[in-house]
């Protein structure tokens, strides 16, 4: 949950918020502040490959289940980086983010960061809330075919 007082959100409570927005509302919001953030200085902003690390169930054994395409970027603002990476191929949506991440980090706009991810954080639960509502529909209680099961 997204809580905004005196003290700087957390990046792990920022990021898990954006990570899962939607991208073009992310990019707006992200150049709304860019005017406030300036200078801002693009330290990496590009695609790349990640492997991604699984752990077999039974010893624990770590193996990589395959490659990931990321976007990645890296962003100074008022001598404070942030960083960000997402899935796919849209560097935009990684700089959006990074840029997000370090005006939160350096205490800038926190205001408008905190209203913006409280919107996001809540139609994200209703989005969850609905998913949730849809797979319940579709369960299935063994118990009511028990008639049907010879004896």
């Amino acid at each position: 949950m997204i809580q905004h007082g005196n003290d700087r959100i957390t990046r792990s409570a920022c990021l898990s918020v954006l990570s899962r927005a939607p991208a073009a509302e992310v990019k707006r919001f992200a150049d709304a502040l860019v005017p406030a953030l300036e200078p801002i200085q693009v330290l990496t902003n590009r695609i790349g490959l990640v492997m991604l690390p699984m752990s077999e169930p039974v010893k624990g054994t770590l193996f990589y289940l395959g490659e990931l395409l990321i976007a990645e970027a890296r962003v100074r603002v008022g001598g404070v980086e942030g960083y960000a990476a997402c899935l796919g191929r849209d560097l935009e949506q990684a700089l959006a983010l990074a840029l997000i991440d370090a005006a939160n980090a350096a205490g800038l706009a926190q205001n408008e960061i905190a209203e913006f991810l409280k919107a996001q954080a809540a139609r994200l639960q209703e989005a969850d809330e609905q998913l949730l509502r849809w797979v319940e529909a579709t369960r299935v209680e063994m118990e009511t075919f028990e008639w049907l099961m010879p004896k």
